[in-house]
């Protein structure tokens, strides 16, 4: 493998290992569901415009090579980010 910085899905992997406050399990869950169910929804609403008369084996093959590797490379990735700062963030007193 080549030199430089390792892909935003290791670094969080490596991130989620370190962390003593990681999020749960279900909280990972719901995070990558919100990652793939917009993705999902758009690209089948896609391919059933652009490609009607394909099987729907063919539709899921397509849709699951794209989806897939953009929700675990990219979109899980930032959106732990987000959460992680959420939860780091500072909250207001309450008086």
């Amino acid at each position: 493998m080549g030199e430089g910085n390792p892909p935003a899905a290791e670094k969080v992997d490596d991130m989620l290992q370190r962390s003593p406050s990681a999020p749960s399990v279900h909280v990972r869950a719901i995070i990558t569901w919100v990652a793939i169910f917009p993705m999902a929804a758009i690209g089948m609403t896609i391919l059933t415009i652009f490609a009607p008369t394909w099987p729907p084996v063919l539709k899921a093959l397509v849709l699951t090579a794209f989806v897939v590797p953009t929700a675990v490379y990219l979109a899980v990735p930032r959106l732990l980010r987000i959460h992680s700062k959420m939860r780091r963030a500072p909250t207001a007193q309450r008086h």
